[in-house]
């Protein structure tokens, strides 16, 4: 049997055993309800409350400004949609890029069902938005800048800490959705210039269904759930607290393995890319080579059709990807490539991306290089050969 060889972190990654295990007496034990006041749901409550601690000191804030949600989707339109509709007042303009996540554009095509104006920047074929496009985009009525912090099909980064510098003295709030970031860069947001920022549990080994929302001292949102008083009012809902536990596991694992781990990555990617070259195989690598996310290798095969690539790749044992999980299985090809290539570009029918993660190991980087390396220049033999 095939060994399976998981290279699609960037979709999910597999909970860390630490993880489980820190969560199991939430599950069977201390299972009350942190609203509570009887000792069962005291001890969820202290547990909720440890893991909020937690999670604020690795990223460097105070724990009250952590909103715990269902994941990176709610913490995004919670962001967007809360607070765009608390402050319309101010204005109905709201600038994003054309590479976000859908989480992100959906929300963003919600305020514009609604009455806003929303200015989706362009990048370059690099995926990065230039500082210039942000200044002349402001208006008198932005309220709101969306702007992710990595991308997460191509890992190219924004110039984050940049353009918070040029809305300091401007009015609108500034949110960057930091899920695939988080984990794979340092996240110090005492002295990041955000007002709001995303992150999802299941991208740093934690457990799905669990993220949180970052909301700066100051900044009020309108709920997008009503119901209880939980979150300090922000967010209704009972807390999952075994999966709260988990996700402060996970990134107090995340946080010091985080050094160690860049750079096991960056030369998983170079294994690739050598082993590519050596074997003659004709690559183009999407995204920015420097400002990137370590774990993430997206690369287009020309004359290669991405379906059959994964096809081939996965009866080798090898799950990778053709970019956002949340648009598998749809025909239409990537948005972030098509923003940074244009619709006909080859490279774009041809992109696979494959990101790195807990269990991956180097002996399994070098069988998927050369697997892919064989089904390449197969499946470019059988183009040439029919045509």
């Amino acid at each position: 049997m095939v060994e399976l060889i998981y290279v699609d972190h960037a979709a999910t990654s597999p909970l860390h055993p630490d993880v489980v295990e820190a969560m199991l007496p939430y599950f069977q034990m201390h299972f009350g309800n942190p609203s509570s006041i009887h000792q069962t749901g005291r001890q969820a409550r202290q547990a909720l409350d440890k893991a909020r601690a937690n999670i604020a000191q690795a990223l460097s804030v105070h724990e009250q400004t952590l909103i715990f949600t269902s994941g990176g989707t709610e913490a995004d339109n919670m962001a967007i949609l809360g607070y765009a509709l608390e402050h319309e007042e101010k204005g109905k303009h709201v600038i994003t890029s054309k590479i976000e996540h859908h989480a992100v554009l959906n929300a963003c095509k919600e305020l514009e069902r609604r009455g806003f104006e929303v200015t989706y920047l362009d990048v370059n074929e690099h995926g990065r938005v230039a500082l210039e496009d942000v200044q002349t985009a402001l208006r008198d009525d932005t309220i709101l800048v969306t702007i992710m912090y990595g991308n997460n099909e191509v890992g190219t980064l924004q110039p984050i800490a940049e353009i918070g510098e040029i809305l300091r003295e401007h009015q609108a709030a500034f949110h960057t959705d930091a899920v695939q970031a988080c984990g794979a860069i340092e996240l110090n947001l005492s002295e990041l210039p955000v007002d709001m920022l995303s992150i999802s549990a299941h991208k740093i080994n934690g457990p799905k269904g669990t993220g949180l929302l970052y909301l700066k001292k100051g900044i009020t949102l309108r709920p997008v759930l009503y119901g209880g008083e939980q979150e300090r009012k922000r967010r209704a809902g009972t807390e999952n607290v075994a999966a709260i536990v988990g996700f402060a596991k996970a990134m107090q694992l995340t946080v010091a393995s985080m050094k160690e781990r860049t750079e096991r990555y960056q030369q998983f990617a170079q294994i690739l890319i050598d082993t590519w070259t050596e074997n003659e195989v004709t690559f183009h690598v999407n995204g920015h080579q420097h400002e990137r996310l370590p774990h993430i290798v997206n690369v287009s095969f020309p004359g290669v059709n991405v379906e059959s690539l994964l096809m081939n790749l996965d009866m080798a044992g090898i799950c990778a990807s053709s970019g956002s999980a949340c648009t598998a299985g749809s025909i239409e090809p990537s948005h972030v490539l098509v923003a940074m290539f244009g619709e006909t570009n080859e490279r774009i029918f041809s992109a696979v991306r494959f990101s790195f993660g807990l269990g991956n190991t180097e002996e399994q980087i070098k069988y998927l290089a050369l697997e892919t390396a064989k089904i390449v220049k197969r499946l470019q033999e059988q183009i040439e050969f029919i045509s």
